[in-house]
C-alpha cells in the first residue's frame, strides 16, 4: 500500500531487536519486505541483533467483520464503544505504530488494525524480557488511525493528547500517579489543505519526531502545535516542509524509524502501585 513511506507502521526497535508487526490490512501484508534487506543488514553487522517477525496472518474473511463498514457512524460508534471493530480475534494481528515504548513499558491500543489476540503475543513476547505491556482504548477513534497521531509521547513527563479521541481514564492511571502531563494540543492548522489523494486524518499534525528532550520536528505548515509547543512547552522546534508526504499515508513520526540508541533501559513509571492491565482485562476472559 505505502511502499517504503511509512517503516515506523511496520517494523519497530525494542531494545537490540528488530520486530516485524504481523499488519491487519490485506494491501499491507507484503509491505515488510523492502525492509527486508536493511534488517538483514543490521542482523549481519551487529551479534547482538535479535530479528524476530511476527506471526504472518492468514487474513482470510473469517479475521474479518466483513459487515463493519456497512454499519452507519452510530452502530459503528456503538459498537466500537463495546469494542467491536473491522478485525476480530480470529487471528493475531497487530500494526508496530500501535506500540508505544516508554522505558520499560510498552502502551499498545486495541483498534482497527490491532486485536486483543495481537496485544496477547507482545505481552507474552515481551514481559519475559522485563518490558511490561498495557493497552489502551481511544473510543472515539472511527477509523484506522495510529497511536502516533493520537496519543504521542515527546518526551519524559509529557504526552501530547488529541482532543478528538480522548482516552480512557482508568487506562492511564500509571500515566498520572507518576506525574506525568497529558495534554491536548491545538486543532491542527486549517490554513493547507491535505494533498487531494491522501488518506490520512488531519490530525497528522499530532505526527511529530521527538530528537531530544528539548528538540522535536514538526511539519512547519502547522503552526498552532508550533507555538504551543515552543511557547508552553520550551521546545526548540524544527519546522520541515513534509506535507507533500501525507500522500503516501503519514508524516514525520511514520517516516522514520529509530534503529540505534544511547544509553540503558529506564524505568519512567516508579510509581506502579494498584496498576493492572485493565485495557485487557475488562474485555476478555483469555488468558
Amino acid at each position: 500500500q505505502y511502499c517504503v513511506t511509512c517503516p515506523r507502521d511496520v517494523v519497530m526497535t525494542i531494545g537490540n531487536e528488530i520486530v516485524e508487526a504481523t499488519m491487519s490490512k490485506r494491501s499491507r501484508f507484503f509491505e515488510y519486505r523492502p525492509f527486508r534487506p536493511l534488517i538483514k543488514h543490521y542482523f549481519d553487522k551487529d551479534p547482538r541483533c535479535i530479528w524476530t517477525a511476527a506471526p504472518k496472518p492468514m487474513m482470510g474473511d473469517s479475521s474479518y467483520t466483513t459487515e463493519f463498514w456497512d454499519w452507519d457512524i452510530d452502530e459503528r460508534m456503538k459498537r466500537m464503544h463495546d469494542y467491536q471493530f473491522c478485525i476480530n480475534e480470529e487471528e493475531i494481528m497487530f500494526d508496530a505504530a500501535h506500540c508505544l515504548l516508554i522505558g520499560d513499558m510498552m502502551f499498545v491500543q486495541q483498534s482497527m488494525v490491532t486485536n486483543l489476540a495481537g496485544i496477547r503475543w507482545l505481552k507474552r513476547h515481551f514481559e519475559p524480557k522485563g518490558i511490561q505491556v498495557q493497552t489502551l482504548h481511544f473510543p472515539y477513534d472511527l477509523f484506522p488511525s495510529h497511536t502516533d497521531c493520537t496519543f504521542v509521547a515527546v518526551r519524559p513527563g509529557l504526552v501530547l493528547t488529541n482532543p478528538d479521541r480522548p482516552f480512557v481514564d482508568e487506562e492511564v492511571k500509571i500515566f498520572k500517579q507518576n506525574d506525568w502531563k497529558l495534554v491536548d494540543i491545538p486543532f491542527f492548522s486549517t490554513k493547507h489543505e491535505h494533498p487531494i489523494c491522501c488518506q490520512s486524518s488531519r490530525w497528522l499534525s499530532m505526527n511529530v519526531f521527538s530528537i531530544s528532550h528539548e528538540k522535536i520536528v514538526v511539519e512547519e505548515g502547522e503552526t498552532p502545535l508550533i507555538n504551543f509547543l515552543e511557547q508552553e512547552h520550551g521546545f526548540d522546534v524544527l519546522g520541515i516542509p513534509y506535507r507533500k508526504v501525507f500522500e503516501f499515508g503519514g508524516s514525520l513520526h511514520c517516516s522514520t524509524w529509530d534503529i540505534r540508541r544511547r544509553g540503558e533501559m529506564k524505568n519512567y513509571f516508579p510509581n506502579r502501585e494498584g496498576i493492572t492491565d485493565v485495557g485487557m482485562l475488562k474485555h476478555t476472559n483469555l488468558p
